[in-house]
C-alpha cells in the first residue's frame, strides 16, 4: 500500500490515470512511488537561478531508485532585492505562502515521497515546515552559496555592497568605486557568501538531519559535487520511504537542540529563532527563548565567518563543514548523537570528520569565544524577549548607554541616518515594522548596513528583525511589538536605553509610572496596509516571540 494509490489504483480513479497519461506516464510509471519534486527556481534569485539543474539530478535519482518523480514549482523571494522598501514586508510572509502551498499540492497530489529543493531566506524554513506539517517521507537538497567575490585583493559579498552606500555617503569612497564594487561583489550563483540567514538555515538543514552532508556548505559553483548531492538526494528518499522514515521521526528535540548548538557554534544569523521555533511548531514541538540562549551560554563561538569576521561559506566548507564543527562540539558531550538523519545517526554521520583549516574553525579549547553568537535579552522594553546576534558586536559595544531617536519606520529612520542626524551615543529605535505592524517584520539591513559604512557608534534596536548580513549592536525581534503595546511603543526621543549583552538586558530607563501614564495615553495606530496578503497576514501572526506562525 502507497499513499499515492490514493490517486491511482481502483475503477474509481480510471479519470485519474488518464490525466497521468495525458502527461505521459504510464503503468509502468504508476506502479512505482510517486515523488514529489517542489522546485523553487526563479529568474530573481541567485540563490536559485540554477535550481533546474538541481532538480533534474535530484529526478534522476528518484528515477534510477526506483521511483516516479514529479516536478512542481516553490515561490520565493530575494530578499536582497526586497531590501529597503515595501517588498521586504512580503518576505517573512513568504514563509507561510511556501509551507501552505506545499501542502496543497502534495495532498492534492497523494505523493509518497517529497524532496524539497530551496536555497534563500525564507525558502528554507517555509520547505522544512511544510515537511514537519506534512510529516510524509521527505528531504531537503539546497542550491549552496554563493562564492565570495574578490575586491581590491580582499574577499567580499553583498554585505559590503549595503554598507557601501553608509561609506558614500560619509563621502568615505566616491561612485566609481561604489559601481566597482557591484560589480565584484556577488560573482555567481548561490546564497549570499557569507553566513547569513540563508546560508544559516542550509547549515541547520543538515544538523536537523534533513540534509545531506555538506548541504549547507557545498559552493553552488562546484557544480558536480552539488549535482551528485542532488542525485543521492533523490536516491535517498526512496530510502525513506522503504523504512518509512518521516520528518518528525528525524526532527525530534535532541535535533533541534543540535541545531541551536551549531548555531551558537558558528555564529549564525539571528534570523534562526524565529524560523527554528515555527519549524518546531509544526513539528509539535515548543522551543521557548530561554532555551536558545541557555544552549548559548555553553556553547564556545568556534568559526568567525562573514558578517562578523573574514571568512566565507567556501571557506567553511574547505576546513572540514558542519560535521567538523558537530565533531569539534562534541568533545564537549553539546551534540545528542544518537539523534537520526536522513541517513542514519548523527554519531556515525560525524565519526571521520576533522578539522583540516584550523584558522577556520577553532577548538573547543581555544574558540573565539566562550559563548555562543547569539544572545536572548529581557528587561523592561522587552518582557518577552529580543535577540542580538553577540558574535557580530564588537567588545565595546556589548554594554552600552545611549539616548533614543525614534521613528515609526525602517525608511524614516534610514532617511535620518543618511541625512547625518544621528550621531554617536544615540540608539536608534525603529518600531511599528514587527510582524502585525509591519507588516512582514522587515528586516533592517540598510540601516544597520550604512551604520557600519559611515563608522558610527550608535546601537539600533528594533521590533522588526535583521538580515544575517548585518553587524554592530543591532537588537531585533523585540516582544510584544510596538502594535500590540509593546514597551518599545512608548519609547520618547531623549530616553537612555541601557544595553548589557554579556548580562543578557534591555532596559529603558524611565521609572514604571512614567511608562504608566505614557502606556495610558497610547493609541494603537491605523494599519500600515489595509487589503491583500498582508492585511490577512497580519490578523492571523503570532509575536515573534513564538516564532510569527499564523494561528
Amino acid at each position: 500500500m502507497m499513499r499515492s494509490d490514493v490517486v491511482k489504483k481502483g475503477a474509481t480513479r480510471c479519470a485519474h490515470r488518464s490525466l497521468f497519461h495525458a502527461m505521459g506516464y504510464g503503468p509502468e510509471d504508476l506502479r512505482k512511488p510517486l515523488i514529489g519534486i517542489c522546485n523553487s527556481f526563479n529568474e530573481v534569485i541567485p540563490g536559485h537561478i540554477h535550481l533546474r539543474e538541481i532538480a533534474e539530478a535530484a529526478k534522476l535519482g528518484v528515477a534510477a531508485a526506483g521511483g516516479t518523480p514529479l516536478e512542481f514549482p516553490a515561490i520565493g523571494v530575494c530578499d536582497g532585492i526586497a531590501m529597503g522598501h515595501t517588498g521586504m514586508k512580503y518576505s517573512l510572509a513568504s514563509r507561510e505562502l511556501i509551507a501552505d502551498s506545499i501542502e496543497s499540492v502534495a495532498m492534492a497530489s497523494g505523493f509518497d515521497g517529497l524532496v524539497l529543493i530551496p536555497n534563500c531566506d525564507k525558502v528554507v524554513p517555509g520547505m522544512l515546515m511544510a515537511a514537519a506539517r506534512l510529516n510524509i517521507p521527505a528531504i531537503v537538497v539546497s542550491g549552496g552559496p554563493m562564492l565570495a567575490g574578490r575586491f581590491h585583493g580582499q574577499d567580499v559579498s553583498v554585505s559590503q555592497s549595503f554598507e557601501a552606500a553608509g561609506k558614500f555617503a560619509a563621502g568615505l569612497i566616491d561612485e566609481s568605486v561604489m559601481e566597482e564594487l557591484e560589480e565584484q561583489a556577488c560573482p555567481s550563483c548561490g546564497s549570499c557568501a557569507g553566513l547569513f540567514t540563508a546560508n544559516t538555515m542550509n547549515s541547520l538543514t543538515e544538523v536537523l538531519g534533513m540534509g545531506l552532508p555538506g548541504n549547507g556548505t557545498i559552493p553552488a559553483a562546484y557544480t558536480g559535487a552539488r549535482r551528485l548531492l542532488a542525485k543521492r538526494a533523490g536516491a535517498v528518499i526512496m530510502e525513506l520511504i522503504k523504512n518509512d522514515v518521516k520528518p518528525r521521526d528525524i526532527m525530534t528535540r535532541e535535533a533541534f537542540e543540535n541545531a541551536i548548538t551549531v548555531d551558537m557554534g558558528v555564529g549564525g544569523s539571528s534570523n534562526t529563532v524565529l524560523h527554528l521555533t515555527a519549524i518546531a511548531h509544526e513539528a509539535g514541538i515548543e522551543l521557548p527563548a530561554p532555551l536558545f540562549d541557555e544552549i548559548s551560554r555553553r556553547t564556545p563561538y568556534l568559526t568567525k565567518l562573514s558578517p562578523a569576521g573574514k571568512h566565507h561559506m567556501q571557506d567553511l566548507n574547505e576546513a572540514g563543514g558542519l560535521s567538523a564543527v558537530m565533531k569539534e562540539l562534541s568533545r564537549k558531550n553539546l551534540i545528542h548523537l544518537d539523534a537520526l538523519t536522513v541517513t542514519g545517526f548523527v554519531g556515525d554521520r560525524i565519526k571521520d570528520a576533522k578539522i583540516v583549516r584550523p584558522d577556520v574553525i577553532r577548538t573547543v579549547d581555544d574558540p573565539y569565544r566562550k559563548q555562543g553568537g547569539l544572545a536572548i535579552l529581557q528587561g523592561n522594553l522587552a518582557p518577552d524577549y529580543a535577540v542580538v546576534k553577540a558574535s557580530a558586536v564588537a567588545e565595546d559595544m556589548l554594554v552600552y548607554k545611549g539616548t533614543a531617536r525614534c521613528f515609526s519606520s525602517e525608511e524614516a529612520g534610514v532617511n535620518a541616518i543618511m541625512a547625518g542626524e544621528i550621531h554617536d551615543g544615540d540608539v536608534v529605535v525603529i518600531r511599528y515594522e514587527g510582524p502585525k505592524g509591519g507588516p512582514g517584520m522587515q528586516e533592517m539591513l540598510n540601516p544597520t548596513a550604512v551604520i557600519t559604512g559611515m563608522g558610527l557608534k550608535v546601537a539600533l534596536i528594533t521590533d522588526g528583525r535583521f538580515s544575517g548580513a548585518s553587524q554592530g549592536a543591532c537588537i531585533g525581534h523585540i516582544s510584544p511589538e510596538a502594535m500590540a503595546g509593546g514597551p518599545i511603543a512608548l519609547i520618547e526621543d531623549g530616553d537612555i536605553i541601557s544595553i548589557d549583552i554579556p548580562n543578557r538586558s534591555l532596559r529603558l530607563e524611565v521609572s514604571d509610572e512614567v511608562l504608566a501614564r505614557r502606556r495610558a495615553a497610547w493609541k494603537q495606530p491605523e494599519p500600515k496596509i489595509k487589503t491583500g496578503y498582508l492585511s490577512r497576514y497580519a490578523k492571523l501572526t503570532t509575536s515573534a516571540s513564538t516564532g510569527a506562525v499564523l494561528q
